[in-house]
């Protein structure tokens, strides 16, 4: 099928031709399987690689203390390569002082043109210290951006955490991801529980994940699991691990898909609900033994406590939340179900099958949330504490010493569920509900 473009004014077409001339080395490519001619020179336009840096997210692989990584892309064609970084100051003196760090390189030959995805681990940084940075090379470089090293002691922090944006990410995505950022603008690191693009290696949907978040990721820490839509035929996409930089302290062949990170007295893990899942279990165990943190939270894709009870994980549920009790775990946030769902404190023995189950004084808090536009069917188990259907979320959390404060918001910011965890030396947490008057929205 031919397609063909209106214009409507000379200016239009000159510009598209322009374009065209400049970005002709990548329009041999492949087209991606869902995109037309007519998409794929659209895409080109907006989300191709160039030579100024782009796709930039802070993630960690080391202590978030003492250390930071930074990813970003540009063309081929880029000289060398390198990340500027120096203590933030009040004047524009600071960049004269600048350290440059080397960075590691991997080529990605994806739809919208080739590009090298670039990494620059900075190490040796003071704890609780505000620091600038900037990547690229030659004439080319991002802008300074900001970041804080985390502190080395338990301090009170924030850090937001979303379900699938998945589907139509720039168009509908973009609110919600800003309006958690104006929420919690010094947010420690944002949280995604997987299916952050629909298609694993659609280079364009990744181009749109970064066009919705924009400045956000280069100032505020990323932590990633990832779902089921971030696998294509069997294997993970071709752009998460050039993409960002994760630790490899997961099993192995699961690296910066299964991994933990610790942040002030939090334990953080994510699980990988797609693969070798009892392998999961044996290092989840190990990792769980020896954990001197006062809080632990895990995140995966599948949820154990659907929002859909035709959408149960049960052989899931039996492997992992034994684990999960024995050790205490505090909070597990889970994404796949497109619908909210919140349960209460909840151990393996209190399998909620009918409306006569109850929730345990003990046990963990399991949340299932969305933040993108594709929504599913709400069909909860009977004894969810909070439940939303058609409905856009983030999700607020808190860690302030011996308490967990959680808010849920709608994409337009009003209070939807809430609930604080008091920890109890030598008793089970306890669970305080904070659920606001916003009627629920059960369809």
């Amino acid at each position: 099928m031919k397609h063909s473009i209106v214009f409507h004014n000379t200016q239009s077409y000159l510009s598209v031709l322009a374009a065209m001339i400049l970005l002709q080395p990548f329009l041999s490519c492949q087209l991606y399987s869902h995109e037309t001619e007519q998409e794929q020179t659209v895409n080109i336009v907006h989300y191709g690689p160039t030579a100024v840096p782009d796709r930039i997210v802070l993630t960690w692989t080391g202590d978030p203390a003492t250390s930071q990584a930074v990813t970003w892309r540009m063309d081929r064609d880029a000289a060398r390569v390198v990340a500027e970084i120096v203590l933030a100051e009040d004047g524009p003196k600071f960049a004269g002082k600048a350290k440059q760090v080397a960075a590691t390189s991997q080529e990605l030959d994806a739809a919208l043109g080739s590009a090298l995805y670039h990494t620059a681990n900075f190490t040796g940084l003071q704890p609780k210290t505000k620091y600038v940075y900037r990547v690229g090379g030659g004439a080319h470089w991002s802008e300074w951006s900001h970041f804080t090293t985390a502190a080395r002691e338990p301090e009170p922090f924030t850090f937001v955490y979303f379900g699938d944006a998945q589907n139509d990410i720039k168009s509908m995505w973009s609110r919600v991801v800003r309006e958690a950022y104006a929420d919690a603008p010094r947010a420690a690191f944002l949280l995604h529980a997987g299916d952050l693009v629909n298609n694993a290696n659609s280079d364009a949907e990744w181009g749109e994940w970064f066009y919705a978040a924009s400045h956000i990721h280069r100032t505020i820490s990323c932590i990633a699991t990832p779902g089921n839509h971030e696998y294509s035929d069997g294997a993970l996409s071709k752009h998460w691990r050039p993409t960002f930089a994760f630790p490899e302290n997961g099993p192995k062949g699961l690296e910066e898909t299964v991994y933990t990170i610790d942040y002030q007295n939090v334990r953080i893990i994510s699980l990988n609900s797609m693969r070798q899942v009892e392998e999961q279990k044996r290092w989840l165990t190990d990792v769980l033994s020896d954990n001197k943190n006062l809080w632990t939270i895990i995140t995966f894709h599948f949820p154990i406590y659907s929002a859909g009870a035709d959408r149960d994980n049960p052989d899931l549920r039996n492997l992992w939340q034994p684990v999960f009790d024995r050790f205490k775990v505090d909070l597990v946030l889970q994404g796949h179900d497109h619908t909210y769902a919140r349960s209460g404190l909840r151990t393996h023995e209190n399998v909620a099958t009918g409306v006569t189950a109850q929730s345990p004084a003990a046990g963990t808090v399991y949340v299932v949330s969305v933040s993108g536009p594709k929504m599913y069917t709400l069909k909860p188990l009977p004894d969810m504490k909070r439940v939303a259907a058609n409905t856009q979320l983030y999700q607020i959390i808190t860690i302030d010493g011996n308490e967990l404060h959680y808010q849920a918001h709608t994409a337009t910011g009003k209070p939807y569920d809430g609930f604080t965890l008091h920890k109890r030396k030598g008793q089970p947490n306890q669970l305080i509900e904070k659920i606001p008057n916003t009627p629920e929205r059960r369809e």
